[in-house]
């Protein structure tokens, strides 16, 4: 089905004009391609990358139409897809020759040929994505829609433009992009699609991990994750992935008492730390903070649920998974491993009492991270009980105040002690021994219980009154 796109809204776009002049010199068909024209068409603005498609040498072309642009950035080729790419102005540029594909079974890298845009339009993983627009100026603006692309785009509808089963068994991935595109624009999946995940979800084992984790940050990052893992669990996907997760699913009771469903607790706290921020590896921290529960959950008689060291337990989980997943084990790992075994600190000094010690030894603890683990803290609060959520938010906000009057007065963040293991060496003339330690941690206690002030003169104070409780003198007396 053809119909028409607004030619002068198209020439809006940096670069197109160029793109064009070349088209009709070299008299080769050029094509806006996939995402831009979904976007476009649904009004997600702003857009940030064009895809080109070319009937010919799209690298040869790309070369020209670089050659044409004033302060464009380097011009770059990927072989072994055959594209090119640049940026020009704000908009990042790719250029592919249109080509079909065909797959091996046990490979989702294609063979490929030259073909027409028909054939390269076939190739596309949803319909939705199957658009194209004509560039040349004497058919500038015509749309090539042979899948109804623009009717699933109306009915908000993820659907694959040939039968579900060859789409998902030629490439795996399409499985995560097909939650992803759902997630994202919260379209619905078209029930033979569904079917076609399923039966093939078992093939992502022939995706490398890399990618299948470069969806999965994706999706974590969109407004609404907990779609798309809803949708991950609901087809099996999410079991394959992060059987962990799926764990936290289902309420025990024992006597008639009975603990909330940590999973649908899990996809909310998500949710809620996605409205309050953007940050990748603190959305990964919410999702995996309650994985510990399984394994710790008891109940003690007459009535009451415990998960007793979760944090502890969970924090240890995440290494295998990140392993697992071939995630980085740096300090990505180690930030949402501490996020998670100090993710009830805050809320148990909320439901104690908020004093300045307490504050202390948490702002000491997470250092730089004390506002992201506040934000999680937050999320985690997911009673539909009005007046609970009430007291702990206005808790919450109690210690949000305290940390800035603590952080302010005593300068803990990232803490440096006021004396330094080999100022106490040198004052007392001792070698690297235990009497340092114990003296360095009698001055942090000290500090963190407000016994003393953060600074070089009581600090100086307490470690010669500590050393003289050692048999310590120094040479200066």
């Amino acid at each position: 089905m053809n119909s028409q796109i607004d030619s002068g809204l198209l020439l809006g776009f940096d670069g197109i004009q160029e793109i064009q002049t070349v088209a009709d010199e070299l008299s080769i068909e050029a094509y806006l391609v996939g995402g831009c024209i979904r976007d476009y068409i649904l009004k997600r603005f702003p857009i940030k990358e064009l895809d080109i498609v070319i009937v010919g040498d799209g690298i040869a072309f790309a070369k020209q139409v670089h050659a044409k642009l004033k302060e464009v950035s380097k011009f770059v080729v990927y072989k072994t897809y055959g594209t090119a790419m640049f940026q020009y102005k704000n908009l990042v540029y790719e250029f592919v020759g249109a080509r079909k594909e065909s797959y091996s079974r046990h490979s989702r890298n294609p063979i490929v040929k030259t073909g027409t845009l028909r054939d390269d339009l076939y190739r596309r993983d949803f319909t939705i994505n199957a658009l194209a627009v004509s560039i040349n100026s004497k058919t500038l603006g015509t749309l090539h829609d042979y899948f109804n692309g623009i009717g699933d785009l109306q009915s908000k509808l993820i659907r694959t433009p040939l039968e579900p089963a060859k789409t998902f068994s030629d490439d795996p991935l399409r499985i995560l992009r097909a939650v992803r595109f759902a997630t994202r624009l919260e379209f619905d999946i078209e029930p033979k699609t569904i079917a076609g995940i399923q039966n093939n979800r078992h093939r992502l084992e022939i995706v490398s991990r890399e990618r299948i984790v470069d969806e999965l940050h994706k999706i974590l990052l969109t407004p609404k994750p907990s779609i798309g893992l809803k949708l991950l669990d609901d087809h099996g996907i999410l079991e394959l992935l992060i059987p962990e997760v799926t764990h936290l699913k289902g309420v025990e009771e024992i006597d008639g008492y009975t603990h909330k469903d940590n999973f649908l607790h899990t996809l909310q706290v998500v949710d809620n730390i996605s409205r309050a921020t953007h940050k990748l590896w603190l959305r990964w921290a919410a999702l995996l903070h309650d994985i510990g529960k399984p394994a710790t959950k008891k109940f003690i008689p007459p009535s009451k649920w415990t998960f007793w060291n979760h944090e502890l337990v969970g924090s240890k989980m995440v290494k295998p998974i990140f392993k697992r997943l071939h995630m980085p084990l740096n300090e990505h790992l180690r930030y949402v491993q501490k996020m998670i075994l100090m993710s009830s600190r805050p809320i148990s000094i909320v439901e104690d009492s908020v004093t300045d010690s307490a504050i202390r030894r948490l702002v000491f603890d997470a250092g730089d991270h004390i506002d992201d683990l506040i934000t999680l803290c937050q999320a985690d609060i997911t009673t539909k009980n009005k007046e609970r959520f009430q007291n702990y938010y206005h808790n919450f906000e109690i210690v949000k105040r305290k940390i800035v009057e603590v952080e302010n007065r005593d300068r803990l963040r990232n803490f440096q002690p006021p004396i330094s293991g080999d100022f106490i060496m040198d004052y007392f003339n001792i070698k690297p021994s235990k009497q340092v330690g114990v003296i360095k941690e009698a001055i942090k206690e000290a500090i963190l219980q407000g016994d003393i002030e953060n600074n070089y003169a009581q600090a100086f104070q307490l470690m010669v009154q500590e050393g003289e409780k050692l048999g310590l003198i120094s040479d200066e007396k």
